[in-house]
């Protein structure tokens, strides 16, 4: 029954994160293809609420399974509050970076002539945004969606909203880090795109930066805010 429990974590965290990213980066690339055809494209709004609500619903509805993660550096919130082992921490990691993968594939062929302006919605530095300044920008991003994440599904005294407080902390984040960093908060997020389109440039900034910020957060959170014993 472990091992069952188990695989049905890594599907979930697969199938969730490739939906995840097909929405979100999808919506990116769509604004190509529609520009590519006379039309208008989502724009930032529609691009920072096709991943909020996307991220809202799939916390929602896979949550009881896998914790809802999608996210390698939620995993390691995960771990630092105690609540998922390193073994398990890393299964979850691959399959997230899996189901990033076949995402970013499945949108290459799906948008076969307007996936190249935007590399599939790999996250890119804006004009002026050094790499310093990425890693900083995603690490500040990052820890208020783990805080969260945190607050609202892995704390005991969390309130019951599903994965609402999560999405709309993905697309507030959107809409101030966007035109800045691409505001991935997730190195899976940048890991399918980039690999499927071949586009590495300044590939540490959505590593380094998360994983600060999630880790940043998961630390206050856990030696100042978390219930005490």
């Amino acid at each position: 029954m472990i091992r069952d429990r188990t695989a049905a974590a890594l599907i979930a965290e697969a199938f969730g994160t490739f939906l995840f990213f097909f929405v979100g980066a999808g919506s990116v690339v769509l604004g190509d293809y529609l520009a590519a055809n006379g039309g208008t494209g989502p724009g930032l709004l529609g691009v920072a609420l096709a991943h909020g609500l996307s991220l809202a619903v799939l916390v929602s509805a896979l949550g009881a399974v896998s914790g809802g993660h999608f996210n390698p550096v939620v995993t390691l919130a995960a771990w630092i509050m105690g609540k998922i082992t390193p073994v398990r921490g890393t299964l979850y990691v691959v399959a997230q970076l899996a189901g990033g993968l076949a995402a970013g594939l499945a949108l290459k062929v799906a948008f076969a002539d307007a996936w190249q302006a935007s590399n599939i919605g790999t996250p890119a530095l804006g004009p002026g945004i050094t790499p310093a300044l990425g890693i900083g920008i995603e690490a500040v991003l990052t820890a208020l969606l783990v805080l969260t994440v945190i607050g609202t599904a892995i704390d005991s005294r969390a309130p019951k909203l599903g994965g609402l407080a999560i999405g709309l902390a993905v697309a507030a984040d959107i809409l101030v880090g966007g035109p800045l960093t691409g505001a991935a908060m997730n190195p899976a997020r940048w890991f399918g795109p980039a690999v499927a389109a071949g586009a590495y440039a300044d590939w540490y900034v959505w590593w380094i930066g998360p994983a600060i910020g999630a880790a940043v957060a998961a630390l206050i959170y856990r030696s100042t805010l978390a219930e005490a014993g």
